[in-house]
């Protein structure tokens, strides 16, 4: 009879970790859903539908593979955004989105060592989709010429784009 007892609680105890391990993997595929893209309109290209691009640039990959294009936008109100389109890296722990007062970051040795001035723009937002980032006002876009995706756990470059003039 025990025996019996024992067999019909596991059934609903497996049914009970299947409900456990059903809903965190819904909550794990939101989070990388939301991960992996903003929240704005593909279609927009900036916030302010009249905005100038500036700069623009592609990225192409360093320790990881990284695709997509980067370019500064600025809007009428005078906010420049930068904006990542068609964009695509590896995932990484602790990855940021830096602009580097150089003219590519393909000086790993000094662009990883500190020598080089950075401009954090913030966290990766995702490592697929498009995303913006909005630049301070001050910032020189004639001395901080490259973007770089960064990851400050294992100091790491995944990839770059150098800025040109639109």
């Amino acid at each position: 009879m025990a025996g019996l007892a024992v067999l019909g609680a596991v059934p609903s105890v497996t049914l009970a970790q299947d409900n456990i391990q059903s809903d965190s993997m819904k909550k794990d595929d939101a989070m990388q859903d939301g991960m992996k893209h903003d929240t704005m309109k593909h279609d927009d290209m900036a916030p302010d539908k009249n905005a100038k691009a500036l700069f623009t640039g592609t990225f192409h990959g360093k320790v990881h593979s990284t695709s997509g294009r980067a370019t500064v936008y600025q809007g009428t109100d005078g906010k420049r955004i930068l904006r990542l389109t068609h964009f695509k890296t590896s995932n990484g722990p602790d990855v940021h989105v830096i602009l580097v007062a150089t003219r590519d970051a393909k000086d790993d040795a000094n662009f990883l060592s500190g020598n080089v001035e950075r401009i954090e723009l913030g966290k990766l937002k995702g490592n697929e989709g498009d995303q913006n980032y909005e630049l301070p006002e001050n910032v020189d876009l004639s001395k901080f010429q490259t973007v770089s995706i960064y990851c400050e756990r294992f100091n790491a470059n995944f990839g770059a784009a150098t800025l040109a003039k639109f």
